[in-house]
């Protein structure tokens, strides 16, 4: 069957539900960062969680293991419900891959919210900025921060990543706290997010890094259905990861986000073809 003969099909209702996830996690963290800021002048809302962004950052449990396991602290400002959500988003990650990163990461999904302006500005243009060659060697840098931020953070046992962190920056525009250095990378992101999709996950976030690991033995993985596959690219125009989902039949790259957008039930146009699933069992 020639992907010619098939009929585009319109976007699948169940598409709609990754963006309210997202959307929902970014009002949550941005009210809850509000409301740290209130709370310090005594005008919090009660009924709010009274937390600080390192609080319900996982990758602050990941910084503070070495920490932890050596004196039996945490490193500074980080909470124990930072190790909490750490091991939460780790069992997940086990199971369906970084889902961290594809629904709930507030960042990715600014990062999103940027490229869709973007694909406006640029047209065809868009991700074609950063030559091949080049994105396949960049997409290994985030391992180098991550090795960085580790390192740098069990040296000092200060929370080193925070001054160059555009999540942190993201959230605290307001706070006196904000480190120039974070606030550029901010804006670099944006800026890269205009051009190119998910530009900070791609090539610079430490934490996607080690979830993205996950990909090579998770439970439920992202499985492709050679036989039934039209090869009409519509998968891997989906993916906002870049990932040619067409030229595998099981999706390991250390780089997917588990977003389900290249699948049956959100993109492609065959249905049971693109699934998330264990070996030959199927997850509905």
């Amino acid at each position: 069957m020639s992907a010619e003969r098939v009929k585009p099909m319109g976007r699948k209702r169940s598409s709609k539900i990754r963006p309210w996830v997202q959307g929902f996690f970014f009002i949550f963290v941005l009210i809850t960062s509000l409301n740290h800021l209130l709370e310090e002048s005594g005008q919090g809302i009660s009924f709010w969680p009274q937390a600080s962004l390192h609080a319900i950052c996982p990758f602050g449990g990941v910084v503070s293991l070495y920490q932890f396991f050596s004196v039996g602290t945490f490193v500074q400002k980080i909470h124990e419900s930072a190790f909490v959500l750490m091991a939460a988003a780790f069992l997940l990650a086990v199971l369906a891959g970084p889902v961290l990163c594809g629904w709930i990461c507030p960042l990715g999904t600014f990062q999103e919210w940027m490229s869709r302006l973007g694909r406006k500005l640029t047209g065809k243009r868009f991700n074609t900025y950063i030559p091949a060659e080049a994105d396949s060697v960049l997409r290994y840098f985030r391992y180098v921060v991550l090795v960085w931020v580790v390192y740098q953070t069990a040296v000092t046992g200060k929370l080193i990543f925070q001054d160059v962190d555009p999540y942190y920056a993201l959230f605290n525009l307001w706070s006196e706290e904000l480190a120039p250095a974070a606030l550029a990378v901010l804006g670099a992101t944006t800026l890269l997010s205009l051009v190119t999709e998910r530009p900070w996950c791609k090539y610079a976030c430490p934490y996607g890094a080690v979830l993205g690991l996950s990909n090579k033995f998770r439970i439920f993985k992202i499985r492709r259905t050679a036989s039934t596959c039209i090869d009409c690219g519509a998968c891997d125009r989906a993916c906002p990861m870049g990932i040619k989902v067409s030229g595998m039949e099981v999706v390991k790259d250390h780089q997917c986000i588990s977003c389900l957008e290249c699948t049956s039930e959100y993109s492609c146009p065959v249905p049971s073809t693109v699934e998330l699933k264990v070996k030959g069992g199927d997850v509905k």
